[in-house]
């Protein structure tokens, strides 16, 4: 373990400082701000930690916020090669905790994708969570249609590079009043997509069509469990996910107004006032 000179990221016209991590085969790039519970905030595809922006400083006056760029996305790059598993995110996770020094188990906060790396997480790693934080994510594993078409999308985008994922992405990511209202914020996004290597993108959707389905495993998660889910999320529907947390012994299920499936992003104050009520 090593760590780098910290780095000034900029988003929007605001500053703040990312540190740099080299563990194991992965170099990480991360925020980590604050003291109290360990908070991790794992975010979606095919972005980077910045999706957590509006988060990191307000959360930080209650918690340790750890915020990285998964292995391959952001400024995180790793030896590793296609496919990125969910597996291989949660024990890259896991040994970058252990490299910050991070002993008492997580509330883990993940998105989408990060959802899907939090369940892989508390499968492999259950004594190093204390709380789940489900965002716009889903425990069923993928239909063979679904498995296709990211097999194609990973063979497009290492053809053509990323561009067409922004004009396919958006209208599902963001609710239509976000499209409509806030282009700044959208493109903030949009630019974050299309700054992402290949070979990840790649990567990532071999690796999220691989995951198990995890629905059966639901009752068995004991720890207390906060599902979150955009009004109008279009990729993960609240119906469903309102079904993942009554699945979940101590789950409570929240409904963002307004919000599609970025919902800690197009709802920020919403979502925090629900996270400083979480622990």
């Amino acid at each position: 373990m090593a760590f780098g000179e910290p780095v000034v990221g900029r988003v929007d016209g605001v500053e703040f400082m990312i540190q740099t991590l080299v563990c194991k085969e992965t170099h990480w790039s991360l925020e980590d701000r604050g003291s109290g519970p360990p908070l991790l905030l794992v975010h979606g595809f095919p972005l980077d930690h910045t999706m957590w922006q509006a988060q990191i400083e307000p959360l930080s006056a209650r918690y340790r916020v750890i915020a990285p760029d998964l292995p391959g996305f952001g400024n995180s790059r790793t030896e590793t090669s296609d496919p990125l598993t969910m597996e291989f995110f949660a024990d890259q996770l896991a040994e970058l905790l252990g490299a910050l020094g991070v002993s008492q188990p997580v509330i883990f906060c993940g998105l989408s994708m990060g959802g899907y790396v939090a369940l892989a997480f508390w499968a492999r790693h259950p004594s190093r969570v204390a709380q789940l934080v489900l965002c716009d994510t889903r425990a069923a594993a993928d239909d063979e249609t679904t498995r296709r078409t990211r097999e194609l999308t990973a063979r497009r985008v290492l053809t053509e590079g990323t561009e067409f994922l922004v004009e396919t992405m958006l209208p599902k990511l963001f609710a239509e009043q976000t499209l409509a209202e806030r282009p700044g914020d959208v493109e903030t996004i949009a630019s974050v997509i299309r700054n992402t290597p290949p070979e990840s993108v790649a990567g990532a959707l071999r690796g999220m069509a691989l995951r198990p389905d995890r629905t059966a495993e639901l009752p068995d998660i004991t720890v207390p469990a906060t599902v979150v889910v955009g009004e109008h999320d279009a990729i993960t529907p609240p119906e469903e996910m309102d079904r993942m947390a009554q699945s979940m012994p101590r789950a409570t299920f929240h409904l963002l107004p307004g919000a599609g499936h970025m919902a800690p992003w197009e709802q920020p104050a919403r979502f925090n006032e629900l996270m400083m009520g979480s622990e």
